[in-house]
């Protein structure tokens, strides 16, 4: 068996004229369609129109040109089945060895800024996937092509034996299948969102792979990292890497989680990270006074963590932040100073991410988490609180300052494994308790790591007292005010011990669970 006849048709036109030039020099007849078989023409690659195939011109704007049994006969025949062989024969028809197909550009069309629905589906294709998944049935005899990374191999085997090899056509059908699979799926999270059903029935999602990585969590588990299309450009599978080593499983979410944290900010903010949870926050007049801010909160853990910045990193701080070791240094950007500073670290990975989102103006999206067996999608928590918004609950009022501190605790306990219990004082995290099996427990971590820094500090609460045992911590510590959701059957007795101290404390009305 041997490669005759090749049916191409593609949007992305990325190297077909060179590719087909080349199959048509093995003695490769070429089909082809629309915009496609007219530039071969224009480039002198002989071509054969669709319509002289099917004895039917192409209608309804190209909508119907393939669909059609001239062409799914040739492709969908068993080549050793006699009945199969006579119908070809007795109804005159030709046998398509060879299929090369890329899809309408939906993804491209549905990312355009406030693209009409109208165009979205335009731009649905449907006699594309229906060719490949035909010649990929069919695969035992038909080689099909979707990604221009295997014209080379595809010719070059052709060009050494005339056909593909079996094994090879297994591997592009199953390329096939995922590539439908994924087109398909990203229709339908389209119009799931458009109808207003963003947890449907069925719920499919498709990532596209950006690296494998070395391992995952722990040397013996594998592990690579995947991107879902369509993804902003303030998130992590859309930062560019500037230098050091490639990223590994624990690096990525670690970077995740210090850029979800500093995306709360709008005034100059550095977060530092480990093991997903801040051990450093600080804002300031300039990411270098950030910087200072964040290191300051926990000098011990921030070595070896990942640094996130919502500012330029200049050469000041760039200079501090060489004096340490770092895996991970994120930021919009850095000046060309600090980059020569920095890379001279062989190892440390420096990232630019996109421009950041207006923490006002974040969205929600989904975020997906599996189960075995199955898997659990929420909402991703973008909630966050003015000081209007807060509810006084103690006869004392939080003093300006204190309300200042309540609300950049309360940005950043969002983020701790809960159960979680931030403490802050002059814009900076001073004790961060996290992952708790009880909230007294993360309290008593929280004020331990402040110390001295405890005394006049604010303490913020992932989730409600359920009695006033961490109150009366908070307070001998000398902890001064108090943010936390309310909302336990046992609040009265929190405000309470609260007023007995002179603690001021609000509610938010708000959980911010993080499991």
């Amino acid at each position: 068996m041997s490669i005759k006849r090749a049916l191409v048709s593609v949007s992305d036109k990325q190297g077909i004229v060179d590719f087909c030039r080349e199959l048509s020099a093995l003695g490769v007849e070429i089909i082809s369609t629309g915009g496609t078989s007219t530039l071969l023409a224009k480039e002198g690659v002989p071509v054969i129109g669709i319509s002289d195939v099917t004895g039917f011109p192409e209608i309804m704007d190209g909508r119907v040109k393939t669909l059609h049994p001239a062409v799914h006969s040739g492709l969908l025949a068993v080549r050793d089945n006699e009945e199969h062989t006579k119908q070809m024969s007795e109804l005159g028809l030709d046998y398509i060895d060879l299929v090369v197909v890329n899809l309408y550009p939906f993804a491209q069309t549905i990312a355009k800024p406030d693209v009409a629905y109208e165009e979205a589906i335009e731009n649905i294709d449907i006699g594309g996937p229906t060719m490949l998944r035909s010649a990929a049935k069919n695969h035992a005899f038909v080689s099909v092509v979707v990604d221009a990374g295997d014209y080379a191999q595809v010719l070059e085997e052709i060009r050494t034996e005339g056909d593909t090899t079996l094994e090879t056509r297994k591997r592009l059908a199953a390329k096939v299948f995922r590539h439908t699979a994924a087109y398909d799926a990203l229709i339908a999270d389209y119009l799931a969102n458009v109808t207003g059903e963003p947890l449907p029935e069925r719920y499919t999602v498709t990532y596209e792979k950006i690296q494998d990585l070395r391992y995952g969590e722990n040397p013996h588990q594998k592990a690579a990292f995947y991107r879902k299309p369509l993804a902003a450009a303030d998130t992590l599978t859309a930062a560019e890497q500037l230098h050091g080593k490639e990223l590994s499983y624990n690096n990525i979410n670690d970077a995740n989680a210090a850029l979800q944290i500093v995306k709360e900010f709008e005034e100059p903010a550095v977060v530092a990270v480990k093991h997903m949870n801040p051990c450093g926050v600080g804002v300031g007049e300039s990411v270098y006074e950030a910087y200072q801010k964040a290191y300051n909160a926990d000098p011990t853990s921030i070595f070896g963590g990942i640094v996130a910045a919502n500012r330029i990193i200049d050469q000041d701080t760039a200079n501090l932040l060489k004096d340490i070791f770092l895996e991970i240094i994120l930021a919009p950007g850095f000046t060309d100073e600090a980059l020569e500073i920095l890379t001279k670290k062989k190892n440390i990975r420096l990232l630019k991410i996109g421009e950041l989102s207006a923490a006002g103006a974040r969205k929600s999206s989904f975020v997906v988490t599996s189960v075995e067996g199955g898997m659990v999608v929420q909402e991703s928590d973008v909630h966050s609180v003015n000081a209007e918004e807060l509810q006084v609950v103690t006869d004392r009022k939080p003093t300006e300052e204190e309300l200042k501190q309540l609300l950049f605790g309360w940005k950043v306990v969002k983020h701790v494994k809960s159960n979680a219990i931030v403490l802050a004082a002059d814009d900076m995290t001073v004790g961060v308790g996290a992952g708790q099996m009880n909230r007294v427990g993360a309290a008593k971590i929280a004020i331990e790591q402040a110390g001295e820094k405890a005394k006049g500090a604010v303490l913020a609460s992932d989730a409600f007292f359920p009695m006033g045992d961490t109150l009366e911590l908070a307070a001998k510590a000398g902890i001064t005010a108090v943010i936390q959701p309310g909302g336990s059957i046992k609040d009265e007795e929190s405000i309470k011990v609260a007023n007995e101290y002179g603690i001021a404390m609000v509610f938010t009305g708000v959980r911010h669970f993080k499991h």
